[in-house]
Protein backbone atom coordinates (compact mmCIF):
# COMPACT_ATOMS: atom_id res chain seq x y z
CA UNK A 1 0.00 0.00 0.00
CA UNK A 2 1.51 3.31 -1.08
CA UNK A 3 0.83 6.01 1.50
CA UNK A 4 1.41 9.76 1.42
CA UNK A 5 1.75 11.39 4.84
CA UNK A 6 1.31 15.16 5.02
CA UNK A 7 3.83 15.88 7.73
CA UNK A 8 4.03 18.58 10.40
CA UNK A 9 6.33 21.60 10.17
CA UNK A 10 8.06 21.43 13.56
CA UNK A 11 11.08 19.27 14.43
CA UNK A 12 9.53 17.77 17.56
CA UNK A 13 6.24 16.98 15.85
CA UNK A 14 8.04 15.28 12.96
CA UNK A 15 10.02 13.15 15.42
CA UNK A 16 6.75 12.07 17.06
CA UNK A 17 5.33 11.30 13.61
CA UNK A 18 7.82 8.42 13.41
CA UNK A 19 5.54 6.57 15.83
CA UNK A 20 2.87 6.68 13.10
CA UNK A 21 5.32 5.42 10.49
CA UNK A 22 6.32 2.52 12.75
CA UNK A 23 2.67 1.70 13.41
CA UNK A 24 1.94 1.68 9.67
CA UNK A 25 4.81 -0.78 9.16
CA UNK A 26 3.59 -2.94 12.04
CA UNK A 27 0.15 -3.04 10.43
CA UNK A 28 1.56 -3.74 6.95
CA UNK A 29 5.30 -4.52 6.64
CA UNK A 30 5.09 -3.78 2.91
CA UNK A 31 3.63 -0.29 3.41
CA UNK A 32 5.41 2.20 1.13
CA UNK A 33 5.53 5.46 3.11
CA UNK A 34 6.30 8.84 1.54
CA UNK A 35 6.24 12.09 3.54
CA UNK A 36 5.37 15.51 2.14
CA UNK A 37 7.07 18.10 4.33
CA UNK A 38 9.26 21.23 4.28
CA UNK A 39 12.70 20.83 2.73
CA UNK A 40 14.51 20.87 6.09
CA UNK A 41 12.67 17.68 7.08
CA UNK A 42 14.56 15.59 4.54
CA UNK A 43 17.58 15.28 6.85
CA UNK A 44 15.42 14.18 9.77
CA UNK A 45 13.35 11.75 7.71
CA UNK A 46 16.60 10.25 6.41
CA UNK A 47 17.15 8.86 9.92
CA UNK A 48 13.77 7.09 9.86
CA UNK A 49 14.14 3.72 8.11
CA UNK A 50 10.35 3.35 7.74
CA UNK A 51 10.20 6.25 5.25
CA UNK A 52 10.79 5.51 1.57
CA UNK A 53 11.17 9.14 0.51
CA UNK A 54 10.73 12.74 1.58
CA UNK A 55 8.83 14.93 -0.88
CA UNK A 56 9.51 18.64 -0.59
CA UNK A 57 6.54 20.86 0.19
CA UNK A 58 6.95 23.71 -2.31
CA UNK A 59 4.39 25.96 -0.59
CA UNK A 60 5.63 28.14 2.26
CA UNK A 61 4.34 27.67 5.81
CA UNK A 62 1.10 29.61 6.21
CA UNK A 63 0.85 30.34 2.46
CA UNK A 64 -2.36 29.34 0.66
CA UNK A 65 -0.62 29.12 -2.74
CA UNK A 66 -3.46 27.39 -4.59
CA UNK A 67 -1.63 27.31 -7.94
CA UNK A 68 1.47 25.79 -6.30
CA UNK A 69 -0.64 23.21 -4.50
CA UNK A 70 -2.41 22.25 -7.72
CA UNK A 71 0.92 21.88 -9.54
CA UNK A 72 2.36 19.67 -6.81
CA UNK A 73 -0.85 17.64 -6.67
CA UNK A 74 -0.63 17.06 -10.43
CA UNK A 75 2.80 15.45 -9.96
CA UNK A 76 1.62 13.40 -7.00
CA UNK A 77 -1.40 12.11 -8.94
CA UNK A 78 1.00 10.12 -11.12
CA UNK A 79 2.41 8.36 -8.05
CA UNK A 80 -0.83 6.40 -7.52
CA UNK A 81 -1.02 6.76 -3.76
CA UNK A 82 -3.70 4.57 -2.17
CA UNK A 83 -4.05 6.70 0.97
CA UNK A 84 -3.12 10.11 2.32
CA UNK A 85 -2.78 10.70 6.06
CA UNK A 86 -2.93 14.37 6.94
CA UNK A 87 -1.28 15.17 10.29
CA UNK A 88 -1.74 18.97 10.50
CA UNK A 89 -5.30 20.05 11.30
CA UNK A 90 -5.36 22.99 8.89
CA UNK A 91 -7.62 23.39 5.87
CA UNK A 92 -4.62 24.04 3.61
CA UNK A 93 -2.89 20.78 4.53
CA UNK A 94 -5.82 18.73 3.17
CA UNK A 95 -5.94 20.45 -0.22
CA UNK A 96 -3.08 18.67 -2.01
CA UNK A 97 -4.36 15.10 -1.37
CA UNK A 98 -7.81 16.24 -2.55
CA UNK A 99 -6.41 17.92 -5.67
CA UNK A 100 -4.34 14.77 -6.31
CA UNK A 101 -7.44 12.57 -6.17
CA UNK A 102 -5.94 10.17 -3.63
CA UNK A 103 -8.73 7.63 -2.98
CA UNK A 104 -8.56 7.46 0.81
CA UNK A 105 -7.87 10.73 2.68
CA UNK A 106 -7.56 10.31 6.45
CA UNK A 107 -7.30 13.02 9.09
CA UNK A 108 -8.91 14.70 12.08
CA UNK A 109 -11.78 17.10 11.53
CA UNK A 110 -10.64 20.72 11.68
CA UNK A 111 -10.89 24.13 9.98
CA UNK A 112 -14.02 23.32 7.92
CA UNK A 113 -12.15 20.68 5.91
CA UNK A 114 -14.46 17.70 6.41
CA UNK A 115 -15.46 17.74 2.73
CA UNK A 116 -11.81 17.34 1.71
CA UNK A 117 -11.47 14.12 3.73
CA UNK A 118 -13.42 10.91 3.13
CA UNK A 119 -12.04 9.29 6.29
CA UNK A 120 -12.68 12.22 8.60
CA UNK A 121 -12.22 11.44 12.29
CA UNK A 122 -13.77 13.34 15.21
CA UNK A 123 -11.17 13.76 17.94
CA UNK A 124 -11.99 12.87 21.53
CA UNK A 125 -9.21 14.58 23.45
CA UNK A 126 -9.89 12.47 26.55
CA UNK A 127 -9.38 9.27 24.58
CA UNK A 128 -6.21 10.59 22.93
CA UNK A 129 -4.66 13.16 25.31
CA UNK A 130 -1.18 12.91 23.74
CA UNK A 131 -0.22 14.20 20.30
CA UNK A 132 1.59 10.94 19.53
CA UNK A 133 -1.63 9.00 20.24
CA UNK A 134 -3.50 11.22 17.78
CA UNK A 135 -0.87 10.51 15.15
CA UNK A 136 -0.79 6.74 15.70
CA UNK A 137 -4.60 6.47 15.75
CA UNK A 138 -4.64 7.49 12.07
CA UNK A 139 -2.80 4.27 11.17
CA UNK A 140 -5.86 2.23 12.13
CA UNK A 141 -9.61 2.26 11.49
CA UNK A 142 -11.61 4.78 13.48
CA UNK A 143 -12.19 3.60 17.03
CA UNK A 144 -9.64 0.78 16.88
CA UNK A 145 -7.55 0.14 19.97
CA UNK A 146 -4.05 1.55 19.83
CA UNK A 147 -1.08 -0.80 20.17
CA UNK A 148 0.21 -1.13 23.71
CA UNK A 149 2.81 0.02 24.27
CA UNK A 150 2.79 2.73 21.64
CA UNK A 151 5.72 2.54 19.25
CA UNK A 152 8.37 5.08 20.22
CA UNK A 153 10.43 7.13 17.76
CA UNK A 154 13.82 5.55 17.16
CA UNK A 155 16.19 7.46 14.87
CA UNK A 156 18.88 5.42 13.11
CA UNK A 157 22.53 6.43 12.88
CA UNK A 158 25.15 5.62 10.25
CA UNK A 159 28.35 5.12 12.26
CA UNK A 160 30.64 5.97 9.35
CA UNK A 161 28.85 9.24 8.69
CA UNK A 162 28.93 10.04 12.41
CA UNK A 163 32.70 9.51 12.50
CA UNK A 164 33.08 11.97 9.62
CA UNK A 165 31.01 14.54 11.53
CA UNK A 166 33.08 14.09 14.69
CA UNK A 167 36.25 14.60 12.66
CA UNK A 168 34.80 17.68 10.94
CA UNK A 169 34.30 19.43 14.28
CA UNK A 170 37.47 18.00 15.89
CA UNK A 171 35.45 16.22 18.56
CA UNK A 172 36.47 13.12 20.48
CA UNK A 173 34.56 10.87 22.86
CA UNK A 174 37.44 10.18 25.24
CA UNK A 175 35.58 11.74 28.19
CA UNK A 176 31.83 11.71 29.00
CA UNK A 177 29.82 14.09 26.82
CA UNK A 178 27.09 16.36 28.17
CA UNK A 179 25.04 17.95 25.39
CA UNK A 180 23.23 21.19 26.24
CA UNK A 181 20.27 22.40 24.15
CA UNK A 182 19.52 25.93 25.42
CA UNK A 183 17.24 26.98 22.56
CA UNK A 184 13.51 26.70 21.84
CA UNK A 185 11.84 27.89 18.64
CA UNK A 186 8.52 28.43 20.40
CA UNK A 187 9.73 31.40 22.44
CA UNK A 188 11.60 32.81 25.44
CA UNK A 189 9.12 31.35 27.94
CA UNK A 190 10.59 27.91 27.21
CA UNK A 191 14.25 28.91 27.65
CA UNK A 192 16.03 28.21 30.93
CA UNK A 193 18.58 31.03 31.52
CA UNK A 194 22.06 30.65 30.06
CA UNK A 195 23.55 31.23 33.51
CA UNK A 196 21.70 28.23 34.87
CA UNK A 197 22.91 26.05 32.00
CA UNK A 198 26.42 27.32 32.71
CA UNK A 199 26.29 26.10 36.32
CA UNK A 200 25.31 22.64 35.11
CA UNK A 201 28.10 22.74 32.52
CA UNK A 202 30.67 23.83 35.13
CA UNK A 203 29.68 20.99 37.43
CA UNK A 204 30.06 18.48 34.61
CA UNK A 205 33.44 19.90 33.56
CA UNK A 206 34.72 19.84 37.12
CA UNK A 207 33.94 16.11 37.15
CA UNK A 208 36.18 15.45 34.14
CA UNK A 209 33.54 15.63 31.42
CA UNK A 210 33.16 17.67 28.23
CA UNK A 211 30.25 19.79 27.04
CA UNK A 212 28.84 20.31 23.55
CA UNK A 213 26.27 23.06 23.00
CA UNK A 214 23.90 22.31 20.10
CA UNK A 215 21.30 24.48 18.44
CA UNK A 216 20.61 26.85 15.57
CA UNK A 217 22.26 30.20 14.92
CA UNK A 218 19.46 31.78 16.98
CA UNK A 219 20.87 30.00 20.03
CA UNK A 220 24.30 31.58 19.65
CA UNK A 221 23.67 34.22 22.32
CA UNK A 222 22.68 31.56 24.83
CA UNK A 223 25.85 29.62 24.01
CA UNK A 224 27.98 32.73 24.49
CA UNK A 225 26.28 33.31 27.83
CA UNK A 226 27.16 29.78 28.92
CA UNK A 227 30.79 30.14 27.84
CA UNK A 228 31.15 33.49 29.60
CA UNK A 229 30.28 31.86 32.94
CA UNK A 230 32.10 28.56 32.46
CA UNK A 231 35.48 30.27 32.46
CA UNK A 232 38.43 30.41 30.08
CA UNK A 233 40.19 27.40 31.61
CA UNK A 234 37.37 25.09 30.49
CA UNK A 235 36.78 26.53 27.03
CA UNK A 236 38.74 23.77 25.30
CA UNK A 237 36.29 21.23 26.77
CA UNK A 238 33.13 23.30 26.24
CA UNK A 239 32.33 23.48 22.53
CA UNK A 240 29.83 25.94 21.06
CA UNK A 241 28.45 24.28 17.91
CA UNK A 242 25.33 26.43 17.55
CA UNK A 243 24.64 27.51 13.98
CA UNK A 244 27.51 25.43 12.58
CA UNK A 245 25.81 22.07 12.01
CA UNK A 246 23.23 20.67 9.66
CA UNK A 247 20.24 18.93 11.23
CA UNK A 248 21.67 15.54 10.27
CA UNK A 249 24.97 16.46 11.96
CA UNK A 250 23.08 17.51 15.09
CA UNK A 251 21.42 14.10 15.18
CA UNK A 252 24.76 12.33 14.73
CA UNK A 253 26.45 14.38 17.45
CA UNK A 254 23.49 14.00 19.79
CA UNK A 255 23.79 10.24 19.46
CA UNK A 256 27.24 10.52 21.11
CA UNK A 257 25.90 12.17 24.27
CA UNK A 258 26.22 10.43 27.62
CA UNK A 259 23.69 12.94 29.03
CA UNK A 260 21.52 15.68 27.55
CA UNK A 261 19.96 18.72 29.22
CA UNK A 262 17.35 20.48 27.13
CA UNK A 263 14.43 22.84 27.15
CA UNK A 264 11.10 21.58 25.80
CA UNK A 265 12.18 21.73 22.15
CA UNK A 266 12.68 19.81 18.95
CA UNK A 267 16.16 18.76 20.07
CA UNK A 268 14.60 17.32 23.22
CA UNK A 269 12.52 14.99 21.04
CA UNK A 270 15.59 14.07 18.98
CA UNK A 271 17.53 13.18 22.15
CA UNK A 272 14.64 11.00 23.32
CA UNK A 273 14.39 9.28 19.93
CA UNK A 274 18.10 8.46 20.17
CA UNK A 275 17.64 6.89 23.59
CA UNK A 276 19.88 9.40 25.35
CA UNK A 277 19.78 9.89 29.13
CA UNK A 278 17.81 13.13 29.19
CA UNK A 279 16.89 15.90 31.62
CA UNK A 280 14.18 18.29 30.40
CA UNK A 281 13.52 21.70 31.93
CA UNK A 282 9.89 22.81 31.64
CA UNK A 283 8.68 26.36 32.11
CA UNK A 284 5.67 27.69 30.21
CA UNK A 285 4.75 24.27 28.80
CA UNK A 286 3.94 20.83 30.16
CA UNK A 287 4.86 17.21 29.36
CA UNK A 288 1.16 16.33 29.51
CA UNK A 289 0.68 16.74 25.70
CA UNK A 290 4.05 16.28 23.99
CA UNK A 291 6.40 14.54 26.45
CA UNK A 292 9.79 13.13 25.46
CA UNK A 293 9.00 9.60 24.28
CA UNK A 294 11.68 7.65 26.11
CA UNK A 295 12.15 5.80 29.39
CA UNK A 296 15.34 7.26 30.81
CA UNK A 297 14.11 10.83 31.24
CA UNK A 298 13.90 13.18 34.21
CA UNK A 299 11.47 16.11 34.09
CA UNK A 300 12.40 19.20 36.12
CA UNK A 301 9.91 22.02 36.72
CA UNK A 302 8.64 24.25 39.52
CA UNK A 303 4.91 23.78 38.87
CA UNK A 304 4.10 27.36 39.88
CA UNK A 305 0.48 28.47 40.09
CA UNK A 306 0.94 30.50 36.89
CA UNK A 307 2.37 27.61 34.85
CA UNK A 308 1.97 26.07 32.41
CA UNK A 309 0.62 29.11 30.55
CA UNK A 310 1.67 27.90 27.06
CA UNK A 311 2.65 31.45 26.07
CA UNK A 312 5.67 32.40 23.96
CA UNK A 313 6.56 35.18 26.40
CA UNK A 314 5.64 35.35 30.07
CA UNK A 315 2.29 37.18 30.41
CA UNK A 316 3.35 38.32 33.91
CA UNK A 317 6.73 39.58 32.72
CA UNK A 318 8.92 37.64 35.15
CA UNK A 319 9.37 34.06 33.79
CA UNK A 320 9.79 32.84 37.36
CA UNK A 321 8.95 29.30 36.27
CA UNK A 322 12.43 29.21 34.72
CA UNK A 323 14.46 31.88 36.51
CA UNK A 324 13.69 30.42 39.94
CA UNK A 325 14.49 26.86 38.90
CA UNK A 326 17.74 26.06 40.74
CA UNK A 327 20.53 24.42 38.66
CA UNK A 328 21.10 22.03 41.58
CA UNK A 329 17.80 20.36 40.68
CA UNK A 330 19.12 19.57 37.21
CA UNK A 331 22.51 18.46 38.55
CA UNK A 332 20.68 16.08 40.91
CA UNK A 333 18.53 14.78 38.03
CA UNK A 334 21.70 14.08 36.02
CA UNK A 335 23.09 12.07 38.93
CA UNK A 336 19.84 10.12 39.19
CA UNK A 337 20.02 9.37 35.47
CA UNK A 338 23.49 7.97 35.98
CA UNK A 339 22.02 5.40 38.33
CA UNK A 340 19.23 4.62 35.84
CA UNK A 341 21.80 4.11 33.10
CA UNK A 342 23.81 1.50 35.00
Amino acid sequence: MKILVIGPSWVGDMVMAQSLFIALKQRDPDADIHVLAPAWCKALLGHMPEVTSAIEMTVGHGELGLSKRRALAKKLRMENFAQAIILPNSFKSALIPWFAGIPLRTGWRGEARSWLLNDCRVLDKKTYPLMVERFVALAFPAGAALPAPLPRPALSINNQSRDVTLQKFSLKRATPVLVLCPGAEFGEAKKWPAGSYAEVASNWLENNGQVWILGSAKDGESAKGILSVVGQSHHDLCKDLTGQTTLSEVIELMSCADRVVSNDSGLMHIAAALGRLLVVVYGSTSPAFTPPLAQQVKIVSLDLDCSPCFKRTCPLGHTNCLKQLDPDKVILALAQLQEMGK
